[in-house]
This record gives structure tokens, sequence and C-alpha cells, in this order.
């Protein structure tokens, strides 16, 4: 919760210290102030950025990302990727549905997102072969920072989250592109990514510092619970009631009288530009920007149900509102655990009925809405929409692949070939990329490697993926290995 100290009276403004000024402690910036957070943030790209220009079609078109991950492995060939002429141990069981693109079809559980491909790129051709066993924790991982890692525990799943760890994508952007208004940068919701009790792997700062972890926006209830959204809480970005905008606004002019009669301090501190600092945070609190982007009972009814009365639908409406004031990456996680039941996309089993009935409506409805809404507002051609999970499911039901057990309903792990869905910002629209064979085992045409489509999100918000950072020991080290992918750009 952020406190904005006033106990005492009304006249005790000085008692109020630079220390106390501003406080957050929960869990949207880790008990580190704002001012702080902001301060991280300019000296950490001050010392250890290098950036160089960037070119191309699609460079610096991004205003905002809004990045839609699917942990757990949705199957490609149950939704994106649907084959005919097959065994019946590899063809969905689902009928295939025509598309808003002539000869381009999906499953019948993406009846409205078949609406909108016009507007997006689908990449048919993900694919990556990996080291050792392809968990989803190694996975998600790589997706989100484009690194692998030697730290892997004895069940093939990797350590907990480390401060030595590479940073994910939207806190290397955030660094290199902080937000031009007073607002939260990176807002991570509605659960951490997991495997098991390996919980927010690939989500953090890293090395960069907790400055660039994201807001983290976890409404309190389980996986099951599609109300949460309704209880959010965003106390650490409102005043408390007893102290106004205006009498906040006064303590910072008294904390500049107060400085100016210690020079030596301030002589100090100079070099570290705390007015700034205190300046920002001040005015993300006192603009109320944040809070008002919270709160969706702003939105009409009909849109909140387009969108789908579920936590997956309302968190892509809210992101829409984060990114209209300001917020420059959004990551939405599908809202249940990687290695799970219900509508979890690991469908090692019951793959007929939960993604039927639970999982693709969810999705269905969410991205189709977000992409019309983003259209419809003229906020599409400046805001990168990235929906993609950390690998699909095997071309055979019933197989292992992986080590899991697998019932004939369902698909076990598969790396080598998945889908992801792109739109917006310098994305070409109404287009696929690349082929796969005639089972959906691996690409044909154009293969697409997850460091690859890191790369292309990175070149889209106007940074070169080969920028280097420095880690915690001061070594040079590229945002990403991988090329960007010219050919979904316009």
């Amino acid at each position: 919760m952020l406190v904005i100290p006033g106990a005492g009276g009304a006249n005790d403004c000085d008692r109020v210290t630079r220390r106390d000024l501003l406080r957050v402690g929960g869990s949207g910036v880790l008990g580190i102030s704002l001012a702080q957070m902001f301060a991280l943030e300019k000296a950490s790209a001050k010392a250890d950025v290098k950036v160089e220009a960037g070119h191309g079609p699609g460079f610096g078109k991004a205003k905002s990302v809004i990045f839609i991950y699917l942990q757990g492995g949705p199957s490609h060939l149950d939704l994106w990727d649907p084959k005919d002429n097959v065994p019946d141990k590899v063809k969905s069981i689902f009928k295939h549905q025509d598309t808003v693109l002539p000869g381009t079809h999906v499953t019948e559980l993406l009846p409205k997102i078949a609406k909108v491909l016009d507007k997006t790129t689908l990449i048919r051709t993900m694919s990556y072969t990996p080291n050792g066993l392809f968990n989803h924790t190694a996975a998600i991982y790589q997706m989100h920072t484009g690194y692998t890692t030697d730290k892997v525990s004895a069940s093939g799943q990797l350590e907990p989250p480390s401060p030595k760890d590479f940073p994910t994508l939207g806190s290397n952007i955030i660094k290199l592109k902080p937000p031009t208004v007073p607002m939260l940068p990176f807002v991570a919701m509605p659960r951490p990514l997991q495997e098991s009790n390996v919980v927010g792997k690939g989500g953090t700062a890293g090395f960069l510092g907790k400055a660039y972890d994201p807001y983290l926006l976890y409404p309190t209830g389980d996986d099951m619970d599609m109300t949460k959204m309704d209880r959010v809480r965003t106390e650490d970005l409102k005043l408390r009631e007893e102290l106004s905008a205006t009498r906040m606004e006064r303590r910072a002019t008294l904390r500049d009288t107060i400085s100016k009669g210690m020079p030596e301090m301030e002589e100090a501190v100079a070099k570290h530009d705390l007015d700034e600092y205190y300046g920002k945070a001040l005015g993300l609190v006192t603009s109320g920007r944040a809070k008002k982007a919270f709160d969706l009972n702003d939105e009409k009814p009909e849109v909140r149900e387009r969108y789908g009365k579920n936590t997956f639908g309302q968190c892509l409406l809210l992101s829409r509102r984060l990114v209209e004031a300001g917020t420059r990456f959004v990551e939405v996680v599908w809202p249940k655990v990687a290695n799970s039941d219900n509508h979890s996309w690991d469908v090692h089993a019951g793959l007929s009925t939960r993604m039927k009935n639970q999982a693709a409506p969810m999705l269905d409805g969410g991205v189709s809405a977000l992409i019309e809404d983003l259209e419809q507002r003229g906020l599409l051609k400046e805001t990168l929409v990235v929906v993609v999970g950390e690998f699909g499911r095997s071309p055979q039901r019933g197989v292992s692949t992986s080590g899991n057990q697998n019932q004939d309903d369902g698909r076990d792990h598969w790396p080598y070939c998945y889908t992801a869905l792109v739109a917006g910002a310098g994305i070409r629209r109404g287009h696929v990329h690349g082929k796969s064979d005639k089972t959906a085992s691996a690409p044909i045409e154009n293969p697409v490697h997850p460091t690859e489509l890191l790369a292309t999100i990175y070149h889209s918000v106007g940074i070169k993926p080969d920028t280097i950072v420095y880690n915690h020991l001061n070594q040079p080290r590229e945002l990403v290995k991988g090329e960007v992918v010219s050919g979904i750009l316009s």
C-alpha cells in the first residue's frame, strides 16, 4: 500500500522527511519508493546501456506492447493450424472454420478470431529444438528473456527466480524506452508465470534490478475464480483519504524550501536529480491517471461482456485501458498454472472438453474483442499485440514426447512447430507467415525461433535487438541474439 505520511494533524508538515515523503510497500513495486524506482531507472540507463540507431520496416512504430502469454502451451493443431488427410491420431477432433482470409482455416473453436485475421499475422512456424527436457519452466524463461540457463534442478525444472537472471523483455523495454507520461511503465497480471513450485521464473527484471520489475496486479482468488478482476485493488496508487493533491503539492514545496537550507546535502545528491524523481512519483499519484486506468467500472457493461466476463477477458480490457493511459508494456499471463487441469492449455488429458468448453471460448472472445477495440479507437496502429505460448502440442494424441503420461484425448509438449498471432504497429495485416508440414510437426517454410520473435518486438518499439546491457558482473550482454522477422513487418 502507498503511504503518504500525515499523522499528527494538518499543520505538522515539518515532520515529513525526504525519506518519508513517498513510501511504497506492497506487491506493486516490492517495497521501494516510486522516487527510488525512477532514480534507479535513470542511473542505470546512463551507466550501462549502449543504444544505436535502428532502421527498416516497422522500426519504432509501437508505442506500447500487449504481450498475451498463453502459458501451458496451446495445441496449434486444435486452434490455429488444423490439418486434413492425416491419421486420426493427428487430426483435430474439431471441425475446420473458414476465416476472413481466403484459403486460411482455423478450427471451430475460434469463430470470432476467424473474423479478425485480416488485421493480424499468423506465424505458423514458431520452432526451436530444446536443450534437454522441454518442460514449461525452461521454455517460459526462453520465451521471455531470449536466453536459456544451465541452472536446472534434478526434475528438469529451472531453479526459482534469481537476481542474476536475464531480464524479461518488458523490463528491458521500459529501461530503454521509459513512458513519457506519469504512468506505470510495466504491468503484469493476473497471476505469475508458474510450473509446479517454480513461480515467476522469466518474469522479473533479473540483473537490471527491482526498479524495472513489473507492477504485479494479482487479485485475490484462485485460478477458477472468474470474477477476481472485479476485486482489483490499487491502494498503491492513491492518496490517503485525508490527504488532498493540493496538500501533497504543498509538502513538495516545503521539501524544496528545506532543501535550499541544506546546501551540503544538496551538493552531495545533486547528480541523482532527486527533484525529477520526486516530481515523477508525485505526478503518478496526484494525477490519478493510473488509478483511473484500473477502474473497469468506467466501461459500459456491453463492452465488458464483449471481452468476456472472465479473468482473461477482463485482463485484456484492462490492458487496452493501460496502454491508452500510457503504460509501455502489459503482460497478460494465461490465468491458469501451466501444469494443471480445467482451462490450462497443458492438455495431457481431457483435450476435447477442456479446450472446447473452457479455454478456447475465453481466448476467442478476449483476443478478438481486443483487436477490434484497439482498431476502433485508433490504437492498433501504435500498439503491438503478441499472442504466444512456450510451445505447441504433439502431432499425435496419446503419445509421450517429454516424459509425461498422456491419454488418448491429450497431446504432449511440442516445441518443434507451433503458432503465434501478432497484430498492430508495423505488422502486416491479413498475412500468414510460414508453412508447417502436413502434420504440423515441423516448418517447411520460414521457421521463426522465439529469439527472433523477441528481436522483432524490440525492433517494433524502436530498440535494436543487439543493444548492449550489462549484467550483475558488469559483463556486456545483447538484449537477444536473434534476427528480426522482416517478413511480418510493413
